[in-house]
């Protein structure tokens, strides 16, 4: 089976799929060891490695290398996160070719106006396309797509720029209607109450896929108590841990003056090296030099 029907396909039997952030091979095989089933390929977890905004600086053909390495790396499938499509539905159709042929499972793309900014950020620009306009980069992606089970997410932003339920609602019909295999609703409420009412009033027939950052009370219990919210997404803790052990590890050093005490608590080189998977490479070494 490929990557994207094994996604679809635990979309359809799975009360929920779990999925967590990455942005590069190093932490989607710390993803994939840790039990959950997809990698979020995370637009605002690679525009933080590269240490710019979230706002549509970093380039399609930097996201497609991203998912490429990160696809030759592990075995559990890639949700390609490609912001606003990187332009028009022109833009789109390139885009999905590039990000499906790089190994991506599936695309999420946002109703927002290229270039964009980050959807939680305060005082943001949150400025939606017209319905139409998006329905029409929706079918180009359906149309581009090389799988039939590589599913096309529409991320609904109706929420986040304060339009309300009725909005976000109206859109999802719509999107669904142009061929959207999900719907993505995103919210910056710091409770899941207006996700809640939103998954219980969605009468559509594709499944939901929410990412409660914000909102973390939101446990999988009670999302699989829903019952039509198929997916979720940790849509950034992978950087924001990485974060904090590094600021702890880090601190611990200057204080110290040295590694001696820090040294305890990190993992060895040993782990790293087996992340690289080095015996995989002697073992070919053993099998080819000569």
């Amino acid at each position: 089976m490929s990557a994207s029907s094994v996604f679809k396909q635990m979309v359809e039997e799975r009360p929920l799929v779990s999925v967590m952030a990455a942005h590069n091979p190093l932490t989607a095989r710390l993803v994939e060891e840790a039990g959950f089933e997809a990698i979020w390929a995370s637009g605002f977890e690679l525009s933080a490695s590269l240490g710019i905004p979230d706002a549509s600086i970093f380039t399609m053909t930097e996201q497609v290398e991203n998912v490429r390495n990160m696809s030759g790396a592990i075995d559990i499938p890639i949700v390609a996160d490609i912001d606003t499509g990187y332009g028009n539905a022109i833009n789109v159709i390139h885009a999905i070719e590039a990000i499906e042929g790089a190994g991506a499972a599936l695309a999420v793309m946002e109703d927002k106006n290229f270039p964009k900014d980050t959807s939680l950020l305060e005082g943001g620009r949150q400025d939606l396309l017209r319905i139409e306009e998006f329905q029409g980069k929706i079918e180009a992606a359906v149309a581009q797509r090389k799988d039939p089970d590589f599913m096309i997410v529409a991320r609904i932003e109706a929420l986040i720029a304060g339009q309300g339920q009725e909005e976000a609602l109206k859109r999802g019909h719509a999107y669904e209607e142009a061929g959207a295999d999900a719907i993505l609703i995103h919210s910056k409420s710091k409770t899941p109450d207006e996700i809640v009412e939103f998954a219980k009033r969605w009468d559509g027939g594709v499944p939901i896929v929410i990412v409660p950052t914000v909102y973390p009370q939101l446990t999988e219990e009670r999302i699989r108590e829903l019952g039509n919210i198929k997916v979720v997404i940790y849509g950034n803790h992978c950087v924001r841990g990485i974060v904090t052990a590094l600021r702890d590890v880090f601190s611990q050093i200057r204080a110290d003056g040295g590694i001696e005490e820090v040294d305890k608590k990190i993992v060895s080189v040993e782990e790293i090296f087996d992340l690289q998977n080095v015996a995989g490479m002697k073992e070919n070494e053993k099998r080819y030099l000569r």
